[in-house]
């Protein structure tokens, strides 16, 4: 795959090992619940480096001071349904003032095309920075419809985060929205027959929730 400019790889090595754990098909339900948020939370890190900053006049226990504290509106945490809110938790450990919307999405298990059923997002979206969040950037459409949904509604600012990635994803979503970052734990290898990311992780809703 040709490199494409808005896709990075964080390969911390703590996020590599945590990756690890859940990649491991005996990791069970409630350890791939937490060490999906703790990659979550590590990601978020870096994610959100490049946040604005105003500076703030304070005064500590010794003197006034002026230092810098993150500017504008409260970023939106945007999972995609139902995976998504499994990473959640782990980007509200660092920015706990983070509003939540949601958008529901399926994936027609023939035609693995996806259906928008449900978005519900904070206002002014315009004036925030929004982080979408699902574990899976396999076939590319559902992140992109989400963007769309989130663009229709006026959203300027937006950054995608997963944990496992697929090339094919990857060059959809990079070419369909040029102007969204897209952040993953891992570049996979490719999608099998069935629209699964290999090697990946399995179905990512099914071992958050304990489903089949």
């Amino acid at each position: 795959m040709d490199k494409i400019k808005n896709f990075h790889v964080l390969d911390h090595p703590l996020i590599q090992h945590k990756l690890t754990i859940i990649r491991d098909e005996n990791c069970g339900t409630r350890e791939f619940r937490e060490v999906v948020n703790e990659i979550a939370e590590l990601m978020v890190y870096e994610v959100s480096r490049d946040m604005p900053l105003e500076e703030v006049e304070i005064k500590t226990p010794v003197s006034k001071t002026t230092q810098k504290r993150l500017a504008g509106k409260k970023v939106v945490v945007a999972p995609i349904l139902r995976a998504g809110i499994g990473m959640v938790d782990g980007v509200l450990e660092l920015i706990p003032s983070a509003k939540v919307g949601h958008i529901g999405m399926y994936r027609d298990e023939e035609t693995l095309k996806p259906h928008e059923y449900f978005v519900k997002m904070p206002d002014q979206l315009e004036d925030r920075e929004i982080i979408v969040v699902d574990p899976m950037l396999a076939t590319g459409g559902s992140a992109i419809m989400a963007v769309d949904a989130l663009k229709k509604r006026g959203a300027k600012r937006i950054k995608f985060v997963c944990l496992v990635a697929a090339p094919e994803g990857v060059e959809v979503f990079a070419k369909a929205h040029s102007d969204v970052e897209i952040y993953a734990a891992s570049l996979d290898d490719c999608l099998n027959e069935d629209g699964y990311i290999v090697p990946g992780l399995g179905d990512a809703g099914d071992r958050l929730f304990g489903t089949k």
